[in-house]
């Protein structure tokens, strides 16, 4: 196992949780066997300067504390690096954090930096983007470019949920053409979620997709009616088997995939591309600290 002798904690300062728990987090790491710098970034167009700096003093680990958004936006510099990665998850549905096992307290996140071990896992790739667990098209995205900041600070996921209800009615089906190798497929869909991990919006739904899978999954939710996403989302909600009965999953090291029309992808809640992409897998890019059972 790598000895871990230097660490740098960088913080969304402006993620829901970040400000309010990043003097909290600072407490907990003096209990850590080794040295954490820590760096609260208020202006998220200053993090990328932030991670780069830390690096060119060459830690052995670098915390990202923020919701999924600043993880997946952060973990491209990371790459090609001889760094862990440790997750601090600040944000409102966590679901990478939720992908590798990690607690969903700041106590118990510490906790593994202190007595889990590195392990080696995948990333998602859309076109050259990394991104950390899962992006989506459909409703995801027209929620991502919508919702009040101050709507999902104040209210955290019950306001995101209402948020989404508001947008889900302005909301229409299309078609998707994907292609995972073994010729194009066309299907009228509701949402598509292309996903390096089982979660997404902090529920657990595409279950042939890990963090270790060498795999990247694209999952259809198939249907002319906005009705079936609905139904998809409460039966993934309660852990029920009826969800996989309206989706459809290819797998593969890169799937080609387009819209019509084309449409706007969020990556981990942020609108960062639009159809058509490539999907890819970056098969065992990166380490990043778990807990020994995960």
């Amino acid at each position: 196992m790598t000895e871990i002798r230097s660490a740098v904690l960088i913080v969304n300062a402006r993620s829901r949780r970040g400000r309010k728990l990043f003097k909290r987090a600072c407490r907990r790491l003096r209990d850590l066997p080794f040295p954490v710098v820590p760096h609260a970034v208020k202006d998220p167009a200053h993090l990328d300067r932030t991670v780069r700096k830390a690096l060119e003093k060459k830690p052995d680990l670098v915390i990202l504390g923020g919701g999924d958004g600043t993880i997946s936006g952060l973990v491209d510099l990371l790459v090609g690096h001889d760094v862990i990665l440790g997750v601090l998850p600040l944000g409102t549905a966590n679901s990478f954090a939720r992908s590798l096992g990690l607690p969903l307290d700041i106590e118990g996140a510490i906790d593994v930096l202190k007595t889990g071990v590195p392990k080696r896992i995948d990333l998602g790739m859309i076109d050259d983007d990394y991104f950390a667990n899962c992006a989506a098209m459909g409703i995801s995205p027209q929620i991502a470019e919508t919702v009040p900041h101050n709507l999902k600070k104040m209210l955290g996921r019950v306001g995101y949920l209402g948020w989404a209800g508001y947008q889900l009615s302005r909301f229409k089906p299309f078609t998707l053409y994907v292609d995972n190798g073994e010729g194009e497929k066309k299907l009228r869909v509701v949402e598509v979620r292309i996903s390096n991990g089982p979660y997404h919006g902090g529920t657990w739904l595409v279950d042939e997709a890990g963090i270790a899978s060498r795999e990247i999954v694209v999952q259809a939710v198939k249907g002319h009616y906005k009705r079936r996403l609905v139904r998809n989302w409460a039966y993934s909600f309660l852990g029920r088997n009826e969800r996989h009965h309206d989706t459809v999953s290819f797998s593969g090291k890169s799937i080609t995939v387009r819209t019509d029309p084309p449409l706007p992808i969020s990556i981990d809640g942020e609108v960062l591309a639009h159809t058509p992409v490539t999907a890819h897998v970056a098969a065992g890019v990166i380490e990043v600290m778990v807990p020994r059972d995960a």
